[in-house]
């Protein structure tokens, strides 16, 4: 492979594979994923706001933030909002855009904030892409002081049977066949479909953030289970 071929990470999530691969995909990524969801990512993306619910001069945290589309809400409600995410090209792009925000590198199981620096974290459609995501749900503790909130936005099961098995489809079949068409590294949403049929259940993923030590841990549904949002508080 040369240095100019597209990345395409395996399940094994090893950083350096992950990071390359999202920074194929940056000049065009939130385009492919309006595209691939059927516009269905900006109506997840006002959930996550609205959940979240904070409040302007909060210290906010948005890990695999990519371009900054997930921040920028919360940047124009007056929220002190830190967009960061360790992919290279994703950070130049969104600062390309936004060069307002403080976009920061950072590993979500590293992150380089101090203990109890934000109100509130959140994460969306990224934590499956971590090669811990337990050490990662650890250290968004940390850094989030004590009361503070978590909300974790990612792809999920559907709950209804005869859904599931349509939606399973669209996965393995119209999913890759789209990106094809729109993406810049097509091989790239293979992964990202087969890290999405590997993903937790919407229980197991509430049992993990609660041994990772968080409280008040619940989840709320978006899609019928496509996509589950779950909330916790801090200790």
């Amino acid at each position: 492979m040369s240095s100019t071929d597209p990345v395409r990470a395996d399940l094994g999530k090893r950083p350096a594979e992950v990071s390359a691969m999202f920074d194929d995909v940056a000049e065009r990524y939130d385009l492919t994923n309006d595209l691939l969801s059927l516009g269905q990512d900006r109506r997840w993306r006002r959930a996550v706001v609205r959940a979240l619910d904070a409040r302007p001069g909060e210290r906010v945290l948005d890990l695999a933030a990519g371009t900054g589309t997930s921040t920028e809400p919360f940047a124009d409600a007056g929220v002190l909002a830190v967009p960061c995410d360790f992919s290279p090209g994703m950070l130049r792009v969104g600062k390309r855009r936004r060069p307002d925000l403080p976009f920061t590198a950072g590993d979500a199981t590293r992150l380089p904030f101090a203990d109890g620096a934000f109100d509130a974290v959140t994460i969306s459609f990224g934590l499956r892409n971590v090669v811990d995501p337990d050490a990662a749900l650890r250290e968004m503790a940390r850094v989030t002081r004590p009361g503070g909130r978590l909300l974790v936005a990612e792809f999920s099961t559907p709950t209804w049977r005869p859904f599931a098995t349509v939606y399973g489809g669209y996965l393995v079949r119209a999913l890759p066949a789209v990106a094809r068409r729109v993406s810049s590294n097509p091989d790239a949403y293979d992964y990202l479909a087969e890290s999405i049929r590997a993903w937790p259940d919407q229980a197991a993923l509430a049992e993990r953030v609660r041994a990772a030590g968080w409280a008040e841990v619940a989840w709320r549904d978006l899609s019928g289970g496509v996509v589950a949002l779950h909330r916790a508080r801090r200790p």
